[in-house]
């Protein structure tokens, strides 16, 4: 009935794509997390299924030397909390099939993107995500990590692995021409400086020290990536006046406040939209909505044939359905979308 939760990478001359399935989008003892491959984005064949007895999310593809990583992240099973187990990971070496899942790194870590920029692999994770719902004002820490085998991860800077802490969960960033850091984290607990998002920079050479700004928007499951000399986000849209989140309500306690941000921002709809990183002010930029509606946004990214052409898998409720709130879609059945996604280049 649901499907959400995905990614996408190219590897071996195939397209293997992740994806969770369970009876809704809540956490579940029945999910399981299905990978899939294709050589032409058509016709697939089954790689493997895991289970755990309990939710699983944020699958994550990273391409390592002649192996295939895939990370994940394990939960509990009450739909009605957020419990951080900790990350686990299976390989597929060369022409081989996936191992049986493992557990990595550190308990109740999640894993958010894993990439290689430059050469050089990465992980951004996050942990503390259980007190987003407990609303005990509790602060998270964002961590970016590196590895030289896929299994072993270390901070990029081992004696301060941390990039962000506060509010601040799902995380995800480009490099761009210069080596300058560029990335967007998504704060919905709060803290000091608000509600929302931090749209954050770091010099290169020194790409662990951050420094953000607060953005009133909450940009959820955000995908950067970098064309041209611009640098792009992909994340869920609120629909609403001024698409805040932050509805800078200050006159009451920090944990009244989160709490009405969260329930006023799932009774409004939402889209899948694409985004531009102003790197002149360090701000975000609406571009455009990408077919999608009620219970959507979990994208994954790989290039296509053509410059600037880019394949998008997403999740989205029935598309050409009711446009509906994000949490009445949360309930009801989701599917899995492909997009073509085509970007000019700048002038002369």
């Amino acid at each position: 009935n649901s499907n959400n939760n995905l990614d996408v990478v190219r590897h071996e001359g195939r397209v293997f794509l992740a994806w969770r399935t369970a009876p809704d989008h809540f956490a579940s003892d029945s999910t399981a997390m299905y990978v899939i491959s294709s050589e032409d984005e058509a016709s697939w064949r089954l790689e493997a299924r895991f289970t755990a007895g309990a939710d699983l999310r944020e699958p994550r593809f990273l391409v390592l030397g002649d192996s295939l990583f895939l990370y994940m992240a394990r939960l509990g099973k009450d739909r009605g909390s957020f419990d951080p187990q900790g990350m686990s990971y299976a390989r597929r070496p060369a022409g081989g099939v996936f191992s049986e899942a493992r557990e990595l790194y550190k308990p109740g870590y999640i894993p958010w993107r894993a990439r290689s920029e430059r050469g050089v692999p990465y992980l951004s994770t996050y942990v503390g995500g259980e007190h987003i719902y407990r609303f005990d004002n509790l602060p998270l820490s964002v961590e970016l990590l590196t590895t030289d085998d896929g299994v072993s991860w270390r901070g990029v800077d081992p004696a301060m692995p941390e990039v962000s802490r506060g509010g601040g969960s799902e995380t995800d960033f480009v490099l761009t021409d210069s080596g300058d850091l560029l990335a967007v984290v998504r704060n919905e607990a709060g803290d000091d400086t608000g509600w929302g998002s931090k749209v954050c920079r770091a010099d290169a050479g020194a790409i662990t020290r951050w420094r953000c700004k607060s953005d009133p928007r909450k940009y959820d499951s955000p995908l950067m990536f970098y064309h041209d000399g611009e640098a792009y986000l992909i994340a869920r849209r609120n629909v609403s006046e001024t698409g805040s989140y932050d509805l800078m309500m200050r006159q009451q306690n920090r944990t009244a406040e989160t709490l009405a941000y969260q329930l006023d921002y799932r009774l409004r709809p939402k889209r899948c939209s694409l985004w531009r990183y102003d790197q002149a002010s360090d701000r975000v930029v609406y571009i455009l909505d990408l077919p999608s509606r009620g219970d959507t946004c979990f994208p994954a990214l790989i290039k296509g044939q053509q410059d600037g052409e880019f394949i998008l898998y997403n999740y989205s409720s029935d598309i050409d359905g009711p446009d509906v709130s994000w949490l009445d879609g949360q309930s009801g059945p989701t599917y899995i979308y492909r997009h073509v996604l085509r970007l000019g280049r700048r002038g002369p």
